[in-house]
């Protein structure tokens, strides 16, 4: 038996962590964060959640069809929502604006991500024509 993918286990970790941090903001941080902070966790928490979604795509896609675009993609999107919702959350928190600095290079990351799946899949597609 061929044992668990570690892009599939890092994506169950993440989604469960977005699940908790999610949670997290609905209801202890509730009457702690202003709007602006809320809306700020909001959109960490979103971008965390899908990005753990589209890293379990990527896991099962190189599961099927391994190749290093998507075992760069998972590594890009694992970065990407480490610096773009780590800085958001930790920027909601602490109010600490210069964390905001951090969050462009993980939206880069994220980008990344996505570019590096498609050529990936594309990658795919050529050696099957």
């Amino acid at each position: 038996m061929k044992s668990a993918s570690p892009i599939l286990v890092t994506s169950a970790i993440l989604g469960a962590s977005a699940v908790a941090v999610g949670a997290f903001g609905a209801h202890a941080l509730k009457d702690v964060l202003d709007a602006y902070s809320s809306e700020i966790y909001q959109k960490a928490s979103a971008y965390h959640f899908y990005h753990s979604l589209a890293l379990l795509g990527v896991g099962i896609l190189a599961n099927n069809f391994p190749n290093k675009h998507l075992q760069r993609s998972a590594v890009m999107f694992v970065i990407g929502i480490l610096l773009f919702s780590g800085s958001l959350y930790t920027l909601a928190i602490t109010g600490v604006k210069s964390l905001g600095m951090i969050t462009p290079f993980g939206g880069l990351a994220l980008m990344a991500g996505w570019v590096l799946l498609a050529l990936g899949v594309r990658q795919q597609v050529r050696r099957r024509e």
